[in-house]
């Protein structure tokens, strides 16, 4: 089968690999379509994700839909469209019951993170546990599917929050966790949603979205103390200042966004006086089955997706990827025949 595979630094191409085979609890996939995350851009630009370095032929992609090939069981029908839950979560703990996405020793597809590597879905087949699949409507492209993993990010960082209904929201950073943030706080019954970024190209995207405000931070302040609950996506040390300042007295935080592991220059001068509550935001837990429902009703999530490039020019679609004024979500078109999108 053919897969896009990251070696090294700038290094990535397509390679002959062998088909999978199922075994049993087993699902063959043919894959569809995969989104290009933050991860995958370290991989590739830089042959490590923070800590996590490429140290052997690495598939990437996690934001990914397909269709069934194969179930050993019978189960699922070949040609049933499904998307991933990209998570495998590890060991159990007390007290963690809930929070499975923080078990120690899990993985995650299209991670370094694992050694063996855990090899993502930018391949023609994938083989996963069928624990792992969540079954598509029949309503809902597989298009469109490939954005349930980052929205979940996004509904999670809102679940955290303790909802947003009747809130005003500020999302710190319009990339496309960002982008899927606002249009899912907006879904949600947000009183007003403003988004902030440093470029143009990202705001304009929002607004397409129907947020309330746009504020290009290189030009204008977020004004102080204005919102219910912000949701900081960019994991810039000056935005996540700012966005500590824009929360009202007693509101809520939470941090969607990565930040690197290393000491940076954050002020929590506003937290203490302001009496904040701050979350960290981790992946998700099982806000994917929420994700598949809302990108089934509200087809516009799609304008997220600015970039569809097919595998054979996957160069591009990872160049596409880094620009982020010129892009917002850009997603691979993995082989698939023209009648499965």
């Amino acid at each position: 089968m053919r897969a896009l595979v990251i070696n090294g630094k700038l290094d990535l191409r397509e390679e002959e690999l062998p088909v999978p085979e199922p075994a049993a609890g087993e699902v063959r996939l043919r894959m569809a379509f995969a989104g290009i995350c933050g991860s995958d851009l370290h991989y590739y630009n830089e042959g490590a994700n923070g800590a996590f370095v490429v140290r052997e032929p690495l598939v990437p992609g996690h934001e990914v839909s397909g269709t069934v090939d194969l179930d050993p069981s019978g189960e699922l029908a070949a040609g049933t469209p499904v998307t991933i839950h990209p998570a495998t979560f590890g060991t159990p703990e007390a007290g963690l019951e809930d929070h499975r996405h923080l078990w120690p020793n899990g993985a995650y597809l299209g991670s370094a993170s694992t050694w063996p590597h855990t090899q993502g879905g930018m391949s023609e087949y994938l083989v996963v546990a069928k624990d792992m699949l969540r079954v598509l409507p029949d309503s809902l492209p597989l298009r469109r599917a490939a954005l349930a993993e980052p929205l979940a990010v996004g509904l999670h960082g809102i679940a955290l929050a303790g909802g947003v209904a009747g809130k005003r929201v500020l999302v710190s950073g319009s990339g496309p966790i960002g982008l899927l943030t606002a249009a899912a706080a907006l879904a949600k019954g947000a009183a007003e949603v403003v988004a902030t970024d440093v470029l143009p190209g990202p705001l304009e995207r929002a607004r397409a979205l129907g947020v309330h405000r746009t504020i290009q931070v290189t030009e204008e302040e977020i004004p102080a103390m204005a919102f219910d609950v912000v949701l900081e996506c960019s994991g810039v040390p000056a935005a996540i200042n700012a966005a500590l300042v824009a929360a009202r007295r007693a509101g809520t935080y939470v941090q969607v966004g990565m930040v690197p592991n290393e000491p940076k220059g954050i002020n929590l001068a506003p937290m203490i006086s302001k009496e904040l509550t701050v979350h960290g935001s981790f992946r998700f837990n099982d806000e994917i089955d929420e994700a598949v429902a809302m990108l089934d009703a509200n087809p516009a999530f799609e304008d997220v997706i600015t970039h569809d490039i097919p595998a054979v020019s996957a160069l591009d679609a990872f160049a596409a990827a880094k620009d982020s004024q010129a892009s917002g979500k850009v997603v691979v078109s993995l082989w698939q025949d023209p009648e499965q999108a």
